[in-house]
């Protein structure tokens, strides 16, 4: 995939910001799952955590969409 910006009404948009929107969303349905289930509690720091997590969604995306 080639990694171009994206025309979203006239402005053009750097694809890394789409594929940030995305992983945000994963990652905030990821925690609402965590957060059900309780597993929030037995994280040390969870602002850490939901940053790791994150950085590890997007990562993944930026990945899988590269190849």
């Amino acid at each position: 995939m080639k990694f171009v910006e994206i025309n979203l009404l006239g402005v053009y948009v750097a694809p890394m910001s789409i594929l940030m929107l995305a992983a945000w969303l994963v990652t905030i349905a990821f925690l609402r799952v965590a957060g059900r289930f309780g597993l929030l509690r037995l994280v040390w720091h969870p602002a850490l955590f939901v940053t790791a997590a994150y950085m590890i969604t997007l990562s993944s995306i930026v990945l899988v969409l590269a190849r």
